[in-house]
């Protein structure tokens, strides 16, 4: 049986990129996609940035036919600047629109967005009608499972957002208060899941970072599909090992030293193209430690490539780390 969302068909099994700021960029979605990523949001975009034509939010639109099928998630506090935001999204033609009641940070839910729509979930009920009735697209949602260990009110927020029309919900297996601390809990994912009210597919997310982990909570915990977040930054081969696993239950090999350098050039290159050349070399920094991590007696070659301006002396430093843990390696 294939999930679907709407009219996307995204197979038996799928595996989604989580949505994260200053991280899926299209440089990043670009690396996933060739490693099996099945389907892909941007980062999320302020509704306040995109109606008032903010170049930052307004550059976060940007979709490429390549990264189908792909979703433009947006959040904010306001439920008519919400509706305006999925009406300018909408004519990005992304695949679908998703709602981001989950982002934990102070300066999204204290300022009412984000996770703090758990605190109220009448008006995120309103809000997410809103943005349903605003866009052709189909609409999801990503939420956690409440604000706080007294407060997990996922269930009825998954029975009410289904009930005005969302399409799939991801749910983060930690509550608001947590933030990323602590371990996930999908047992309340799988309620959801076994719920026979709920129709919509329902994705599980938090702590996968290894293929039996992926395998061993599909089955324990039922979920339609599973969003990998953290362990995609820097390792965009966990999708195609998760994939092999599920097909052969055995591992993938890990990448060789040659493919790790191969990828982090052309996420290089993928950044410079959409950023251009100073902004992109500056965003790709935060990205090396995590494509070379692992590697003994690195730390040299890191302060090299975060300190350096140019591509070519960049691509110098990428030769030397081949030359010379190559021969390591061996």
């Amino acid at each position: 049986m294939s999930v679907k969302i709407g009219n996307i068909d995204l197979g038996a099994f799928p595996l989604l990129l989580a949505p994260m700021e200053d991280v899926s960029d299209p440089p990043f979605r670009f690396v996933c996609k060739q490693n099996g990523v099945d389907m892909m949001y941007t980062e999320f975009i302020s509704s306040e940035g995109l109606i008032r034509d903010a170049a930052k939010s307004r550059q976060k639109l940007d979709i490429f036919e390549y990264e189908r099928p792909i979703g433009i998630q947006i959040f904010g506090s306001e439920i008519d600047h919400m509706r305006q935001a999925a009406e300018i999204s909408s004519m990005a033609n992304p695949d679908l629109i998703d709602i981001n009641y989950g982002c934990p940070v102070k300066n999204v839910a204290c300022k009412g967005a984000g996770a703090s729509l758990l605190q109220d979930i009448d008006k995120m009920v309103k809000m997410t009608a809103a943005v349903v009735n605003a866009t052709h697209l189909p609409v999801t949602v990503k939420t956690r499972l409440g604000w706080d260990d007294n407060t997990k009110n996922v269930y009825e927020v998954a029975e009410r957002l289904q009930d005005v029309g969302i399409k799939a919900l991801t749910i983060h297996g930690r509550t608001r208060s947590q933030m990323y601390k602590g371990s996930a809990d999908w047992s309340l994912i799988r309620e959801i899941k076994r719920n026979p009210r709920i129709q919509i597919p329902i994705f599980g997310n938090g702590d996968i970072d290894s293929p039996e982990k992926a395998a061993n909570w599909r089955l324990e915990y039922e979920v339609d599909g599973i969003m990998i977040g953290r362990a995609a930054i820097g390792y965009p081969w966990i999708f195609r090992e998760v994939k092999h696993f599920f097909e052969t239950g055995t591992h993938l090999e890990g990448p060789t030293l040659e493919e790790r350098i191969d990828v982090c050039r052309t996420h290089l290159q993928k950044s410079i193209e959409w950023k251009g050349p100073k902004t992109g070399i500056f965003e790709m920094r935060r990205h090396y430690a995590n494509y070379f991590k692992g590697i003994a007696n690195f730390k040299e070659y890191r302060m090299k490539l975060v300190s350096l301006e140019s591509v070519e002396a960049i691509e110098d430093v990428l030769n030397d780390i081949r030359n010379k843990f190559d021969v390591e390696l061996v």
